[in-house]
Order: structure tokens, then C-alpha cells, then sequence
């Protein structure tokens, strides 16, 4: 079945909750791991992904197929982890699961970088320099590489200007990119200490 037809059979009545979980069991994954980078807190994680699941299922009635439930999916996640980040710095919680969001025109929603995520090691790496980011930088850089946002869907989000939201992308990907070429600088260096200390070993042993 698609997700829109199993977001049908979840409001129909009859095994709605095993549709329903089917569409949890589809997504999950890369709603989590969104959530983590935007948030910055592994913790935090697996509770939002859970809320914003929550706020779909009572959203459902509301879903009008105008995007797809990806897409829907996912602009609940980014407004749900922008609250919490808003939450966290002491402002005022709003809650952003107003009617309109089922509304929203197709985003272009191209989790790159997830797909890139090519092993654990790489995944590691990037939640280390995300971790380092600024949340000024980490949070539009994630909204744009990993959510594909446009330029001006992150200016609205964050509620500042085009300008600065291109300028803030650009700096973050300059910042990750001389951050992943340390740590890759720093993994060679660390395999040759490696290799030379297994030479030695073996010299001893012979």
C-alpha cells in the first residue's frame, strides 16, 4: 500500500492503528535522525520523533493529499524540533500544528545527506560536526542539505531574511567542510600511527 493509502485506512476506523503503524514503521528512521541533527541532543531525539508521529496520527482528519505525506511528514518535524529549539532558549512555545498544514505545496524533500550516510563511521562524523555547529548555523544547514528546504522556506521558518539565510548556509557548509577535512586528516594519521605500531609489533614477534 502507499503512505496515502494507508493514511486512508487509518481514518477509516477498522485497523486503523496497524495502518497507522505501518506508516510509523516506513518513516521513523529518517524522521529520528532529523530530529537529532536539528535538535543536537541524541536524548531528545526519540521523544520528538514520537511527538511528532502523536501529531500526525491526530492530525490525520486534517491531511488533504495537496503534498504527500512525506512531505507532510516533514514539515510537522521541522516546526515540532523549531519549537523545542524555541522552547529550550526560554521563548514562548507557539504550537505549529495549526489546519494549514496540510495545505503547504509540495516541498522539494531530498534527505541527501541521509543518503550519503554511506557507514557508521561517516554517520559518527557528521554528528560530530553538526554538534559543533553553532545552532545559528547547524539548524539551516540541516533544513536545507538534509530536508531541502528552499532559501526562502528556511528565511520563513527562522523568521530572518533570504540574505541572511543563504549567508548562514554558505558559512555552515564552509565550516563543515573544513571540519570533515580535519577529522579526515586526523583518521589517516591516526591509521598510519596504527600501522606503524603493528609493523613494530610484528618486528618484535619475528
Amino acid at each position: 500500500m502507499t503512505d496515502e493509502e494507508l493514511v486512508e485506512a487509518s481514518r477509516s476506523g477498522g485497523g486503523s492503528s496497524q495502518a497507522f503503524d505501518e506508516l510509523v514503521s516506513r518513516h521513523q528512521g529518517r524522521i529520528m535522525a532529523n530530529c537529532r541533527y536539528i535538535s543536537k541532543s541524541p536524548n531528545d531525539a526519540e521523544d520528538l520523533a514520537q511527538e511528532v508521529f502523536v501529531k500526525a496520527f491526530f492530525a490525520l482528519p486534517r491531511f488533504e493529499a495537496r503534498s504527500s505525506f512525506k512531505t507532510w511528514l516533514q514539515r510537522i518535524k521541522i516546526n515540532h524540533c523549531l519549537n523545542h529549539l524555541d522552547k529550550k532558549r526560554g521563548k514562548v512555545f507557539v504550537d505549529a500544528e495549526e489546519p494549514g498544514l496540510a495545505a503547504v505545496d509540495e516541498m522539494r524533500v531530498q534527505p541527501r545527506a541521509e543518503r550519503d550516510l554511506k557507514s557508521i563511521e561517516d554517520r559518527e562524523r557528521i554528528e560530530i560536526i553538526l554538534d559543533d555547529l553553532s545552532e545559528a548555523l547547524r539548524v539551516p544547514l540541516v533544513l536545507r542539505e538534509v530536508d531541502g528546504l528552499s532559501y526562502q522556506e528556511i528565511a520563513d521558518h527562522l523568521e530572518i531574511s533570504l540574505s541572511a539565510a543563504k549567508m548562514r548556509i554558505k558559512r555552515a557548509r564552509e565550516a563543515f567542510r573544513n571540519d570533515w577535512e580535519q577529522l579526515e586528516r586526523e583518521a589517516r594519521y591516526a591509521g598510519y600511527e596504527a600501522e606503524s605500531a603493528n609493523a613494530l609489533e610484528e618486528e618484535k614477534s619475528a
